[in-house]
């Protein structure tokens, strides 16, 4: 949910405007955890009567800490974002006008003309039992349809599922409709980011911890893996665990047993295992970064989420729920010309690149209509697709060798292709160390 702005920085009153469009409870917040703008449904959550939340530490409005929440034991997922990082997240325990509820947490950065503007999109989404509480998914594509069968073969057992795809498909909208379909869908559906998930906090998040187990724990804590009782919980980016706590995980797997940090007590934990990563898991095997005896055991049941440039003919549709979810009352539309070039654009970032886009242009849209000058100057421009951005395959009329083929794709293909070089030897089916080689004799030319 990055803002891009290339034409001006991002202002207060660009900052007011996104959260009042949100639908969730939602605040853009300092790097200092200040929080500067918020929505009315962030104000009710908190105040009473939706008091004035402006100025605020965010930790002090939603928790009652007097000091951030990685101090006081807890995962903060806005000191978890870096370098690119489109969003990171976590689950908490807020303290709110009905008292204390479970809600997830997802802080992404807004962006301006020069990179990072320090300030944060804080959005609220509350773990609900007995109902869907995400976003429908959408799509008629063959691709679409075929994961959607896989989904719905698996959903009602309880086999651990692995979800691959590319960043941005869409793999935590999948985990939640394998819970939405199965037996345990009145119980909770837990997320947990492993990639924002600090080493040091692993345990503490996952198992929780008894108070005074370590330096700011002043109170006990129940861990996701508690949060998650009778429901699913769903790792997300399991590739980003570190191998010293794999084990941990791999013997939660094994015995579904685990302890609190500072507790001798066992605890028995009941929940359904769906995995996700964009990682070549396999490969991380062979080079020993993932642990062999974990792979198997979360990939039991793989499904691939298909990028969205395979699933062209779903923009049009993807494009309608989003405008409509901006503005309600009086959604935008796509003139054709915009639909036109959104469909001839590759989108690296997938469905969320694709949510981003259509954000921003609907706020740079006048007329309710968005036209192509509204869209990005690589999308306007007719970039980033094969039929644009160049997959020459013929040159003039005349017949190219096959090495000159095979060159021209490698250079194309490398190009825009989104994933790691481990995915893309895969796809094209060769070994990494013959990619790397024909690049590296590409580079030679």
């Amino acid at each position: 949910m990055s803002l891009h702005a290339e034409e001006a920085p991002v202002t207060r009153l660009d900052a007011e405007r996104m959260v009042r469009s949100l639908a969730d409870p939602a605040a853009v917040i300092r790097s200092d955890f200040t929080i500067i703008a918020a929505n009315q449904a962030y104000a009710s959550r908190f105040t009473e009567n939706g008091g004035e939340v402006v100025g605020r530490r965010c930790y002090r409005t939603s928790h009652g800490y007097p000091r951030p929440c990685a101090e006081m034991g807890e995962q903060c997922p806005l000191a978890g974002l870096a370098g690119d990082s489109e969003s990171v997240e976590a689950v908490h325990e807020h303290y709110t006008k009905k008292g204390k509820e479970t809600e997830r947490v997802v802080i992404s950065p807004l962006r301006s003309v020069d990179g990072a503007s320090g300030l944060f999109v804080e959005v609220l989404y509350p773990v609900v039992k007995g109902r869907r509480d995400h976003e429908p998914l959408i799509g008629a594509s063959a691709v679409f349809r075929r994961m959607m069968a896989m989904v719905d073969r698996v959903a009602h057992t309880d086999i651990p599922v692995l979800l691959l795809g590319e960043s941005g498909t869409g793999k935590e909208l999948v985990a939640r409709e394998v819970h939405a379909r199965s037996t345990r869908r009145h119980h909770p559906f837990v997320p947990v980011d492993c990639s924002g998930l600090a080493e040091t906090l692993f345990e503490s998040e996952l198992f929780g911890h008894e108070r005074g187990a370590f330096t700011g724990a002043s109170q006990a804590k129940r861990g996701l893996v508690e949060a998650a009782n009778g429901g699913t919980l769903f790792l997300d980016e399991i590739g980003d665990v570190p191998l010293s706590q794999q084990v941990k995980l791999l013997r939660l797997l094994e015995t579904h047993i685990f302890r609190r940090v500072g507790s001798v007590e066992q605890r028995q934990a009941d929940f359904r295992l769906v995995c996700a990563t964009h990682r070549n898991l396999r490969d991380m095997v062979d080079h020993g970064h993932f642990r062999r005896d974990l792979y198997y055991r979360i990939n039991v049941f793989p499904i691939e989420t298909p990028p969205l440039r395979e699933r062209i003919e779903d923009i049009s549709a993807l494009a309608r729920e989003f405008l409509s979810r901006f503005k309600p009352a009086n959604p935008c539309t796509l003139s054709p010309e915009a639909r036109e070039r959104l469909e001839r654009y590759s989108f690296p970032g997938n469905v969320r690149e694709l949510l981003n886009i259509l954000q921003r242009a609907c706020l740079m849209s006048d007329g309710g209509v968005i036209r192509e000058e509204n869209l990005p100057f690589e999308i306007a421009a007719g970039e980033g697709h094969p039929s644009s951005a160049g997959l020459p395959l013929q040159s003039e009329g005349t017949i190219l060798s096959l090495d000159e083929l095979e060159r021209r794709y490698l250079q194309w293909v490398s190009r825009t292709h989104a994933g790691s070089r481990s995915d893309l030897a895969q796809r094209l089916g060769i070994t990494e160390r013959t990619l790397y080689r024909k690049l590296a004799e590409l580079s030679e030319v």
